[in-house]
């Protein structure tokens, strides 16, 4: 049974489906938007959530998060 999350994520609504294993967590949820944890920064419910806490940290319905992409240029 997978559960839905429903976060504000950069500003825009958003409904996640839970893993059927328990709650999401914001590496979860980088792993459902494709992202590379080494090449973003997390701020949840404004505050920055160290890239060591992202398996740990619990992401409930409610929750806002801004994900910021880093770009490298030369």
């Amino acid at each position: 049974m997978h559960s839905s999350v429903t976060l504000t994520l950069n500003g825009e609504s958003r409904v996640f489906q839970g893993p059927a294993d328990g709650p999401l967590s914001v590496a979860g949820l980088l792993v459902t938007l494709g992202l590379d944890a080494r090449k973003v920064a997390v701020e949840r419910n404004e505050e920055i959530v160290p890239r060591s806490r992202y398996r740990e940290t619990w992401l409930v319905s409610g929750d806002s998060l801004e994900i910021v992409h880093f770009i490298g240029g030369g």
